[in-house]
């Protein structure tokens, strides 16, 4: 995997505040391991300020507002959890536009634990293959998408792919579906 994603810049879709720290750090070292290179996306300018579960932890300086991004300057799309960051990213409409945008281009999406209500919102996984924390199986089902419970789901169907993994203890499987899928492009788009 070593230098899969060179020059490739990857989207980090976060909420300003409370995002699962190690969810949005792990997958980020793993883009940049990878040689590419991660941009941080929130609503606001500033700072998005993460935790570890309900503790204040480290806080991240965001590059792009969500308004500004454009999908066509990324190879791809990582959503970190929490339970309050997904939360707050569906009530924003451009963070669901965002979102919505990868899907309409092809492009791979990377979502664990809470992350896939932002995907719910954004109408993009009915027929959808995907796993997430427990809590979210009930609306997955409801907005059309097939739940299981498992390390990590890989859903090439539709287009587009869609990775998801359910925990902080999924990471390792996460990571390295994400930065496989992000160097591929998506289905019919598969780079030696």
């Amino acid at each position: 995997m070593t230098q899969a994603l060179r020059g490739m810049k990857i989207a980090f879709l976060v909420a300003n505040e409370g995002i699962e720290q190690v969810e949005l750090t792990e997958p980020w070292t793993a883009i940049e391991e990878a040689g590419g290179r991660p941009v941080l996306i929130a609503p606001e300018r500033g700072e998005a300020q993460a935790f570890n579960h309900l503790d204040k932890a480290d806080s991240f300086p965001v590059e792009v507002q969500a308004s500004d991004a454009q999908v066509s300057d990324y190879a791809g799309l990582v959503l970190p959890g929490g339970v309050a960051n997904p939360d707050a990213l569906r009530l924003d409409s451009d963070a669901v536009a965002f979102v919505k945008g990868f899907v309409d281009q092809g492009k791979p999406i990377a979502a664990i634990c809470h992350a896939p209500w932002t995907l719910v919102e954004a109408d993009v996984v009915k027929g959808k293959a995907l796993t997430s924390w427990p809590s979210l199986r009930t609306d997955i089902s409801n907005a059309g998408g097939q739940w299981s419970d498992e390390p990590v789901v890989i859903s090439d169907t539709q287009g587009w792919t869609l990775v998801t993994s359910r925990k902080p203890d999924d990471l390792p499987a996460f990571n390295k579906a994400a930065v496989t899928a992000f160097s591929s492009g998506g289905p019919g788009d598969q780079a030696g």
